[in-house]
């Protein structure tokens, strides 16, 4: 078996030479801590945490001691070093985990596109002839675990930061129920819809780094998939939807419903009109920013401080209004997903586009950056918990399935998906 500290010199060797996937390297305290786990796991002195002196990367949102938190920006750069680690990192750190590095993102996490025009767009994996997206806005998050440099990472979740890098790239993500997983440490988007979390390659590793990161631990009971009630909204979710996206969603239900599960098709208009709800960002963007907008608003990715720059035009009663509005449609959604295990659909409805011509044009990125946050927003509005895992054939464009459900549900979410992925591997074996 191959030592942890073989594993953590490979990573960061490349790592040196990824500069769009990483804006900061800890070569001394990630090989630190493979040393030590290979020392304890050759003496057998006591059993190791999973991650262990494993490379892990976490999202340059977080806090590290002693050192500005950039957020996937340059206006940051002379801010006040943070004191302390994150919660979410020290529990890294407590666990053992080689942390090699924070991940390139997209410009305080502003987009589902991963662009990022101060540290460069580290392309996607999946394509080695043509130079597509990676996904946002934890992109580096995303291209640090698809090329194998890390086992697992750590990113965030305002509108489907976790779960579209996660489709596009063929990996697992889990966005749990927000207030799970402290915040305290990080650099907001939302106060309201943010969620610390992670990306890895399988369920079960998902379920690994959840149990490690959060503030709770999840029961998770192994679950037969036949007779699992799971409702695939008809009403705008399946809406614009590439051929090959359609392909691989189809395929899915149809194994689903082969194995015994009921595959509900209804129409769930009520869960289409989160977008009413949608504006928390923007104005919980500018509170945050006004200051730095207005010293160095030349320095944003222009993209960025447009979208930021919408929150200046929602007034206290409107924002007030929204909160009510959320929290009222939210005990209707819960009404309404009673009889269901979970929801099903695509967590994009597209394949990731090229990178080039969404650099070139406005209409292009904010066009795709819709479609990239379409489905996936509806669960952080609903504060609910959901999950990305590949449903497409091996060899072709990644797909993600989602599987979500209502806030605090995360245990059964993850024994559906656990079941699903052991299901789905006939169609991913092709």
């Amino acid at each position: 078996m191959q030592s942890r500290l073989a594993y953590v010199e490979a990573s960061l060797e490349v790592a040196k030479q990824s500069r769009s996937i990483f804006t900061r390297l800890y070569p001394e305290s990630a090989i630190a801590a493979a040393i030590y786990a290979d020392t304890l796991r050759a003496q057998k002195i006591a059993p190791l945490s999973p991650i262990a002196g494993l490379p892990v990367s976490i999202k340059d949102l977080l806090d590290v001691a002693g050192e500005p938190t950039l957020a996937g920006s340059t206006v940051l750069r002379n801010a006040q070093p943070a004191k302390q680690d994150a919660p979410v990192v020290t529990r890294l750190k407590q666990a053992g985990a080689a942390i090699i590095g924070k991940t390139n993102m997209t410009e305080f996490a502003y987009s589902g596109v991963g662009i990022n025009p101060h540290y460069g767009t580290a392309p996607n994996p999946a394509d080695t002839a043509i130079a597509r997206i990676p996904g946002g806005s934890s992109s580096g998050a995303a291209v640090s675990v698809a090329t194998g440099l890390c086992v697992a990472a750590i990113g965030s979740d305002t509108g489907g930061s976790i779960r579209i890098p996660a489709a596009l790239c063929g990996l697992t993500g889990f966005k749990p129920t927000a207030s799970r997983v402290s915040k305290a440490g990080t650099v907001p988007l939302s106060f309201t819809l943010d969620t610390i979390c992670s990306l890895a390659h399988t369920v079960d590793d998902c379920i690994t780094m959840d149990g490690i990161i959060a503030e709770d631990s999840l029961s998770i009971t192994a679950l037969p998939l036949k007779g699992l009630r799971l409702a695939v909204p008809q009403t705008l979710f399946l809406e614009d939807m590439d051929q090959h996206v359609s392909s691989a969603f189809s395929k899915a239900l149809t194994c689903l419903s082969a194995a015994g599960a009921y595959i509900i098709e209804t129409p769930m208009q009520l869960l289409a009109e989160y977008r009413s709800m949608a504006m928390f960002s923007a104005p919980e963007a500018y509170a945050w920013h006004r200051q730095l907008l207005a010293e160095k608003f030349g320095e944003y990715d222009p993209r960025v401080a447009q979208r930021i720059q919408l929150g200046a035009h929602v007034s206290a009663a409107d924002y007030i209004d929204m909160h009510t509005a959320r929290a009222e449609w939210i005990g209707h959604m819960r009404a309404l997903l009673a009889p269901f295990d979970a929801i099903l659909m695509p967590t994009v409805p597209i394949v990731a586009p090229e990178i080039t011509p969404l650099i070139a044009s406005d209409d292009a990125f904010f066009h795709a950056n819709g479609l990239l946050l379409r489905n996936t927003g509806s669960i952080n509005i609903l504060d609910g918990c959901a999950i990305s895992l590949p449903c497409h054939e091996h060899g072709s464009l990644p797909v993600g399935l989602s599987i979500a459900g209502a806030a605090n549900t995360d245990g059964k979410v993850l024994a559906i998906a656990r079941v699903v992925e052991n299901t789905l591997a006939k169609i991913r074996s092709v």
